[in-house]
Order: structure tokens, then C-alpha cells, then sequence
């Protein structure tokens, strides 16, 4: 659709969510919507959500990976790429410490607090137009808890390409 936007010889750059390998159910791209599917469902469980509005809650999203991002611009014809990089941001962006497996108890739980606000920018319009505005603090504490006992056990990061595109 942009094509019919942008001039002849003009440039666009992009920055989106991917994957780092060809299997869509890697961690970088499906684990965080694990964890809101999860909360979820422990609302279910606790009666603050109704099972109905659970199983019709979709997220039509789909994280692609480098070689689909290739194929798909070469196919669709109208842009050249003429750059491509990519990199990986931390579930909590004050986490500078990656590798650390051993964070206390109190730092996972803030390391999770942080992951479920960085969620909550994101899909909290989303949340709200389905579910309604009553359940979303709660629902957010409860990502925030599912975080931390994930990030206590493993780390996983978000994985973005970058792209820069010629219109030819």
C-alpha cells in the first residue's frame, strides 16, 4: 500500500516485530502472547472474565521472519530493499544485565512489573474495546506476576528487523 505513496527513487524506513528463525512458535515471538493468554485464563478461573470473551479475544498479528521479509519485497515488486538489520530488545528495557539468570526474587518481580507496562502501551486499546476497562489493572498485575516467574526462569527478548526501501 505504501507504494502508491512514496514518490520514485524515495525512501521509506521500517522497524516492525520478527522472528529470528524460520519457526513461527519461537519464544521471540509468541512467549508474551503466552503470557497474556495465560492471564487470561487465570481470570477465567477466578470468574472476572467470561469464558465466551476469552475464546473469541484474537490478535491478529504475525511476526515474520528475515527470509519472508525478503521474499515478500521481491515478490510484491514496487520497492528495493536496500538495507536490512535487526536487533533484540530485553521484555524489560531497564534490564541491561541480559544474561543474569540470578536476579533475586524482588528483581524478577520488578523486571516483570516492568514487561507487563511495556504490554499494557501496547494492547491496552485493544484490551479495553473487547473486554472492557474493569478488568484491565487487574489483568496487568497478573502479566506482571506470569513475567516474573517466566523472566526468573528463563530470559527471552524481542527480536525487530529494520528495513530501508527504494521505491523503483
Amino acid at each position: 500500500m505504501r507504494s502508491e505513496e512514496v514518490v520514485r527513487g524515495g525512501s521509506m524506513v521500517l522497524t516492525f516485530p520478527a522472528r529470528s528463525i524460520v519457526d513461527p512458535t519461537s519464544e521471540d515471538h509468541s512467549a508474551l502472547m503466552e503470557l497474556l493468554g495465560q492471564s487470561l485464563v487465570d481470570m477465567l478461573k477466578e470468574g472476572l472474565v467470561q469464558e465466551s470473551d476469552v475464546n473469541s479475544f484474537n490478535i491478529p498479528a504475525y511476526s515474520p521472519c528475515e527470509d519472508q521479509v525478503r521474499n515478500v519485497i521481491k515478490h510484491e515488486g514496487s520497492f528495493s530493499l536496500e538495507s536490512m538489520s535487526h536487533f533484540k530488545v530485553n521484555w524489560d528495557p531497564y534490564d541491561t544485565d541480559y544474561t543474569n539468570m540470578k536476579d533475586s526474587h524482588d528483581l524478577s518481580q520488578i523486571h516483570g512489573e516492568n514487561t507487563s507496562k511495556v504490554m499494557r502501551a501496547v494492547l491496552e486499546p485493544l484490551l479495553i474495546s473487547h473486554f472492557g476497562n474493569s478488568i484491565i489493572d487487574g489483568l496487568f498485575k497478573k502479566i506482571g506476576k506470569n513475567a516474573a516467574e517466566y523472566l526468573s526462569k528463563k530470559k527471552t527478548r524481542n527480536f525487530f528487523v529494520t528495513i530501508l526501501l527504494t521505491k523503483k
